[in-house]
């Protein structure tokens, strides 16, 4: 059986871990809200009324390309992109080709800079496997003008990110939204785990330049992965109403 990601793939040990998916998610939710294009997240409602509804939908698309044979996962991509037409279509205009690269790039960016942030280093090889992997995701949704490998993504996304950000009304409502879903507690956290993830622009428009304090709380985090109560802590800083698509984000075990 053929599969969109090949089994050894560093993508699928990536991607199947729910520790890092949740940065990944997190600092994802900081730079969609900086975007210049978020007024078409706006334009259905659906991040804002339900921003961490959003993060386990979108780890379903992910998870069905990732681990899915290449028949499921090219269904995924088509469906998304259904998805995508049909706003486009109510709202009559066209998504900008940039907005499209940027999500792209952040979903590149995250998976390195979150799982080198809990689990090891990535070679050189690893993340040229990982970018192909995007890569080929972006050609299936017809994204143009994406870079042919991971070295000479590098300059473009940091012109991407120093064009299209800018903090704006939405920004800071979607953060509104993002503390009235999570409560204060878990926002807190929310905010400490994207100071350690974002690019320095980000962390400039959203003022977090403050030093996060969670380093010392990420020890804890790992040594509880080893005795497998990582996920009472997951349960504890998400919604109880999330608790068994918070049990199914691990695929493979950190």
């Amino acid at each position: 059986m053929e599969y969109f990601v090949a089994k050894d793939s560093i993508v699928r040990q990536v991607w199947g871990n729910g520790d890092t998916i949740l940065f990944i998610f997190a600092g994802s939710a900081a730079e969609f809200a900086l975007n210049k294009a978020v007024d078409w997240l706006y334009f259905t409602r659906q991040l804002p009324n339900d921003p961490i509804g959003r993060l386990f939908s979108t780890v379903s698309y992910a998870r069905q390309i990732i681990f899915s044979d290449k028949e499921g996962a090219l269904k995924a991509i088509n469906k998304i992109t259904m998805i995508h037409n049909a706003v486009e279509n109510q709202r009559g205009g066209k998504i900008p080709g940039w907005a499209y690269r940027d999500v792209l790039f952040m979903l590149i960016h995250y998976s390195i800079a979150s799982f080198e942030l809990l689990q090891r280093k990535l070679s050189s090889s690893e993340k040229q496997e990982l970018y192909d992997v995007f890569y080929r995701l972006g050609q299936e949704m017809h994204i143009e003008e994406l870079p042919g490998d991971y070295l000479h993504w590098l300059p473009v996304r940091e012109r991407h990110l120093e064009n299209d950000l800018a903090r704006s009304a939405f920004t800071d409502d979607l953060y509104k939204q993002y503390k009235k879903h999570l409560g204060a507690f878990r926002f807190k956290i929310f905010i400490e785990s994207q100071k350690l993830i974002v690019p320095e622009k980000v962390s400039r428009l959203l003022n977090l330049r403050k030093p996060s304090l969670l380093p010392p709380l990420l020890f804890v985090y790992k040594l509880s992965r080893k005795i497998d109560l990582n996920w009472l802590i997951k349960t504890a800083i998400l919604p109880a109403k999330y608790r068994s698509e918070i049990k199914a984000l691990d695929i493979i075990p950190g």
